[in-house]
């Protein structure tokens, strides 16, 4: 519920969000509401999953590369932040990007701009970021994992979604919500679910 009452407030802003959590605990999905209800709801929304992508192919999915940039660079390619033009881009699991990378994400949040792989031409960005990590980010930054002065570049809008277990109360509308959904989706009789379940 205060999550929910300071949405509002952070949708309709345009500063970057963090959104720190365990796995599981609905960054994503608060993510998406912080889109939908901001005022490029009708802008794109592209997520990126920092945690899945080859270090390689990192600098040149967020920012695109130039033909010949690299090997197998065989043409233009526009990236991420080409794509959430006017929208949304979501950096899930952020901490796992390399700090030479993590360099090249601060200077767009200062300048509003971003180079290509193999290219000298800045591009302007319009872009809201919203980052989202399931580490503690104070022990990165300890460890010269994460950059300080990009932590506090996002962490205008500093989010912490706490587990189901600090939540109880949560739990009983989860249960009913996929008792109802799942009822639904393979036609069987709608269920009530006992307290002493819940």
């Amino acid at each position: 519920k205060k999550l929910m009452r300071v949405l509002p407030q952070i949708a309709k802003n345009v500063a970057p969000v963090l959104i720190q959590g365990e796995s599981g605990t609905g960054k994503e999905v608060f993510a998406h509401q912080i889109h939908v209800n901001s005022n490029r709801a009708n802008g794109p929304y592209i997520k990126i999953n920092c945690a899945n992508l080859p270090s390689e192919l990192v600098e040149s999915t967020l920012f695109g590369h130039v033909k010949g940039a690299f090997t197998g660079a065989i043409s233009d390619r526009k990236g991420a932040f080409d794509a959430a033009e006017a929208g949304t881009l979501l950096l899930d699991e952020i901490t796992e990007i390399e700090l030479n990378v993590q360099a090249k994400l601060l200077r767009v949040l200062q300048e509003n701009e971003f180079y290509r792989v193999g290219s000298q031409k800045p591009i302007k960005a319009n872009v809201r970021i919203v980052a989202t990590s399931n580490r503690n980010i104070a022990e990165a930054i300890s460890e010269k994992l994460f950059r300080e002065d990009l932590y506090y570049r996002l962490n205008v809008f500093p989010i912490e979604i706490p587990p189901l277990r600090h939540r109880k109360t949560d739990i009983p509308l989860l249960v009913n919500y996929f008792a109802e959904m799942y009822t639904k989706r393979y036609g069987l009789e709608a269920k009530e679910i006992g307290r002493a379940h819940v």
